[in-house]
Order: C-alpha cells, then structure tokens, then sequence
C-alpha cells in the first residue's frame, strides 16, 4: 500500500510537469517497431562519466537522417534495446517522417553516471577537463553521435518541455557547430525568479515539496529505478496537511534521514545569491547560433516565466538569432499532446495544440534538419486567450503595444484614470492572519494540479483578506499584449508580507453556460488572466532584503509576466489583492527574519493597507494595443 501511494504521487506530479503523452495506440507501437532499431549506449564526456543514450535508427538504410535530441532528468525509459519509446520525437508526426531519436539520461540521473546537480551552472569559461556543465554534456553527446553513428545528414536539433527544456536552451551556449535547430519547450530557466521552485522570492511550496522529495534525493546507485518521494501525507487534503506541519524546518524533518541536496539548497538560500544567479542560463544566451523555436503556454502553472525570459534575452542579446517564440492557451507541456480546445470550462475555439504542432514545430524543425521549404514563420506567434485567435507578430512584445494604467479606486472601483483626492477614502485594509491563509483553489488538493490557473475566482473574492477592485463593464474591447507590472503603495503593521495580485476577466452575469459544459455556471465567472506574488523585503533588492517600514507608505512594485488576453465589450476587470496563496506558496511570517528557519511563534496576523490617493496611486501597469 506504502509503494502504491509513493508511486501514485510521483505519477501525478510527473504528469502535472507535462511529461506524460497520451497513451499510444497499438499501431503506433507496431510502427516504431517496424520501422527502428533501438541502441543502448554509454557515451563518454571529456571528464570521463559515461551518460546512458538510446538511440532510435530507422530501418530504411537508403536515406540519410537527422539527429533529434532530448537530454532528460525523468528517465529514457523503457530501458532494453526490445523495448520502444512511444512516440519517438515531440509526436508521431515526426516518427512517421523518419530520424535518428537520441535519448539521454542527464548527468547523474537513473543509468548515467556522475553526480546529479539540479539546474547545474554554466561554466563560460573552462580550463579542463573536469570543468563540465550541461553544455559540454550537450556538445560532446552530439560530438560523439556524428563520429560513432552511421547514417546522419550532419544536421542536430534538440528539444525539450520544463527541466529537458532547459538542457536544451543549456545546448545553445557554445553550441556544437552541426546543431542547427533547438526548441526550449517551458524551459527550467531561473528557480529564484520565476520558474516552479519560487516566484519573486516567494518559495513555491506545494509544488516543491512533494517534487523534490524525489526528485532531488541523493541516490546511492545507479538503477534504472526512480528514488521514492514523501508518502506520508494521511491525508488527501493538501491545505491541512501544510498548516498542520506549519514551517519550513518542519517539513524538512519529514525528509530526513534521506539526503537530499536539493532541498537542503533551497533551504540554505533564500536570497538571490551567487548560488541561483550561476544557475540562469539568461546572461550567456548571446551570439546564438542555431535557430530557436521558443514555446510556453499561457496557463502553464510551472514554468511561464522561462520561455518569457528566454525569448527576452535572446531578443536583446543575441539580436541575429533566428528566433520563433509562441505562447498558446496551455497549461504546463499541454501542446505536446492535447487538442487545445478547451481548459476545464475554458473555451478556445479551435484546435490549438494540433495547429501549433502541425503548423509551427513540425515544420520548423523539417526545414533546419532535412531542408524542407521555409515555412516563413514569424517572430512570435501568439495566442489571445480572450480573442481566441493566434497572431503573427514581428517581434514580442509588439511594436503597436504601449503602456497603460488601471488604477485602484475607492469602493473597490477600478478605473483607467489616476484616483482623485479624498481624505475619507485613501486606502482600503485587510487583516492578514497566517494561520487562517487563503487557499489557491476552492478544491481539496493533495498535489497542486494545474487547474487552478482557469478556476473560477469567486471562492477568494468573497473572503475578508482579499480585496477586491473591479471596473464598470466594458464599452469596447480592451486588447493586452505584453508585460504586466503590479505597483502598490502599502502601509502594514508587520515588517514583512507577500502580496499576491490577480488580473481577472469577469464575465457578464447573464453570459450563458456553455452546452458542452452545462454544469459550469459561467455568468459571472472570474477567470485569472495573470496571478503573481511578491515577497515585499525583496521589492527593493532580491539580493539584499530590506523589512518594510511600519511607519511609513511602502511602495512595492513587481512583474507579473506577461499576457495577451482581449476584455470583450461588456465584460468586467477585477484585481484581487492578498496575502497568501496557500499551500501554492509557503506562509509569510509577515516579519523581517529568515522564514526557512522561522519556528510557529514567529507566524503573526497584521494588517495591510493599499492606498490609492494621487500621492499613492496603486496600478496595474498593462500593454494594450490599441
């Protein structure tokens, strides 16, 4: 029973990752088995570890193929040169059409040898041998399959969806001169910043710790098997479990006497320190050379930040890259597999995981790997998720976006225009109690899921610690394309706290349900657009934290990502404002000390105030095309 719960748990959070592909059919199996034979390999790196490879050859000795990649952490399985992969490639589309498939067990995961480091940091500069990273990894695998494997083109891509995204966008930096094309598909890109372990210094707690308890255990063998996560929840409701173990220090002693790295490094840094600033690749995504198919999905609940930031950097610093960037109407990995139409009682209109598939990767990676015509894609390819319609952009954001404000009002009003005096009404206040949090949904949650991106706001707008400022309706459709920037100016009684701002779309009340989803209640619904926290000491440096001042107005200011979503004509705008999102992110003291060593006592309720006066103009600072 023990065994049966650990694996159900890390099932499903590898399946939350994006991970899993739908179940192949049987005609897809006999075909990989038709048409490949699969290789076991151990391919040696310049320092001499041996990393596990399977290749996949085609059968059809007469053509040429090129080599597409994944270098993964989650296993190359099934292992045995009888046992197929299925699909080979990001969908059968690209198995059908024929290449060499390599997969690799990264550096010290399941039959590779070496030591496993999470987010391993790049080495811009190496003097040997021992100096090796993921890159090098990159560069000596393709190295080594170009002089040892028959029947190449020359040509290399490589892909990957959240951690083997990141290895792929680790492949660009001093990249091999025969890779030509790479996909960093929700890329792992910075676990301090933005990316699924925490979000503006705020630690990503739910998501966190039922992961890394696996997935960044210390492993005392090479096997093929995956080393067991936290099993002894007791409980299915995932709210409880949190408050009840209560702080960080406790939900450490749950995983000892197992080591484990990983967790030991979160815990030990809780700034952005030289540790998380080596583990970005960002800084060093210049002078690109191969062509990049940038992807990442609007609701993803893990990894938005990395193709955001990816895109950005490339963008800026490595202007002559040939860079295509989509953003689509998924969640986390979603468009590997999933029509795309619908999230949960989220309409899109179309197709939109077949489109991009079919329409964008395929035929990106056709034209840089086998030569096929170009298929003239633009610079960025982006889904509206309130239009429901894909838009060809010449760069991100776009050219025709500019800034705008929407301002908080008196009476929980939300306005375009910078709130007028009034000395009666210059704030609105909330008391914020740690140990009465606001949960993230109004589910009972073991593992986080993903559908709290799409669900229905209503449940947190109707609690006391949640303010809550909404616009009158809409007279003609409000477009957003481009960065989100939350700007509050707060007085609190504590000397720290986390603000969590919500940007929503507030359907009309009189909006009817959607026949295929007739049991959702659609009038009304309040559908998250953007959520994002801020842990307030960080609102002036996330390298030195600073307390808030009691005394005084704060102004704390943070990005909130991006988003390409159109308010239609007679649709609302809500903020939410609060000051957890629990378990989704670990509780704020709400004092200045080191919350990953903070004991119960140190948990105290405070008050908030956000001001909206011309002196303290709280906003959302959004992109609109006009």
């Amino acid at each position: 029973m023990f065994f049966r719960q650990i694996t159900s748990v890390f099932l499903t959070i590898i399946a939350t990752c994006g991970l899993l592909y739908a179940q192949p059919t049987p005609a897809d199996s006999f075909f990989v088995k038709q048409h490949y034979i699969k290789k076991e390999l151990r391919i040696p790196m310049r320092d001499g570890i041996h990393l596990f490879t399977a290749v996949y050859l085609p059968k059809d000795t007469t053509k040429t193929y090129p080599i597409l990649v994944m270098r993964t952490p989650y296993s190359v399985a099934p292992y045995g040169e009888s046992r197929d992969k299925v699909p080979l490639g990001p969908n059968m589309q690209f198995t059908h059409e024929g290449f060499i498939f390599v997969y690799q067990d990264i550096r010290g995961k399941y039959l590779s040898e070496g030591d496993f480091v999470a987010v391993r940091p790049y080495i811009p500069d190496k003097r040997g041998r021992q100096d090796v990273d993921e890159s090098s990894d990159a560069y000596d695998t393709i190295d080594w399959l170009l002089k040892n494997i028959k029947g190449h083109n020359g040509r290399v891509g490589i892909w990957g969806i959240s951690a083997p995204g990141g290895y792929a966008t680790a492949a660009l930096l001093d990249a091999h001169p025969n890779l030509v094309a790479v996909s960093p598909q929700a890329p792992v890109t910075d676990w301090f910043m933005g990316d699924d372990r925490h979000h503006n210094g705020a630690f990503m707690l739910m998501g966190s710790f039922s992961f890394v308890s696996s997935y960044g255990r210390k492993r005392d063998r090479i096997s093929a098997n995956g080393l067991a996560g936290y099993g002894g929840y007791g409980t299915p409701d995932g709210y409880d479990f949190y408050l009840k173990h209560g702080t960080l220090k406790n939900l450490s002693q749950l995983l000892e006497p197992i080591e484990n790295p990983l967790w030991d490094d979160l815990m030990g840094h809780g700034t952005y320190d030289a540790f998380w600033k080596a583990r970005t690749p960002l800084p060093h995504l210049k002078n690109v050379r191969p062509a990049v198919l940038t992807v990442g999905g609007w609701f993803d609940q893990e990894d938005l930040y990395g193709p955001l930031k990816t895109q950005a950097a490339l963008a800026g610093q490595s202007p002559s890259t040939a860079q295509t960037f989509v953003m689509g109407p998924w969640y986390h990995g979603t468009w590997a597999r999933d029509r795309g139409d619908w999230l949960e009682n989220i309409p899109f209109g179309s197709a939109t995981g077949d489109f991009y598939r079919e329409t964008i990767e395929f035929p990106f990676f056709m034209h840089h790997l086998k030569g096929k015509p170009d298929p003239h894609l633009p610079p960025a390819y982006i889904f509206d998720t309130g239009a429901l319609r894909w838009t060809a952009y010449d760069q991100w954001p776009p050219k025709q976006a500019i800034s705008r404000k929407l301002y908080l009002q008196p009476q929980g009003k939300l306005a375009p225009t910078s709130p007028v005096p009034d000395s009666t009404n210059e704030f609105a206040a909330y008391y914020s109690d740690p140990n009465r949090p606001v949960p993230y949904t109004a589910e009972t949650r073991l593992l986080r899921g993903r559908e709290y991106m799409v669900e229905d706001q209503r449940f947190a707008a109707r609690r006391p610690d949640v303010l809550v400022f909404v616009s009158e309706p809409l007279e003609a459709p409000l477009q957003l394309a481009g960065r989100l920037t939350a700007n509050l100016f707060v007085k609190t009684t504590g000397t720290d706290a986390d603000f969590i701002v919500k940007l929503i779309d507030v359907f009309p009340n009189d909006m009817p349900n959607y026949p295929e989803k007739s049991d959702a209640v659609m009038g009304g619904y309040q559908l998250m657009v953007r959520g994002e926290v801020m842990r307030a000491k960080f609102r002036d440096s996330f390298e030195q934290p600073t307390p808030l001042d009691t005394t005084a107005v704060n102004r704390v200011s943070f990005d909130m990502q991006d988003a390409a979503h159109t308010f239609k004509k007679g649709h609302r705008i809500m903020v939410q404002i609060q000051s957890s999102w629990f378990p989704l992110v670990d509780r704020n003291p709400q004092q200045f000390i080191d919350i990953y060593q903070a004991d119960a006592s140190d948990f105290r309720p405070a008050w908030h105030r956000v001001f909206f006066t011309p002196e303290y103009p709280s906003n959302i600072d959004i992109m609109v095309v006009e």
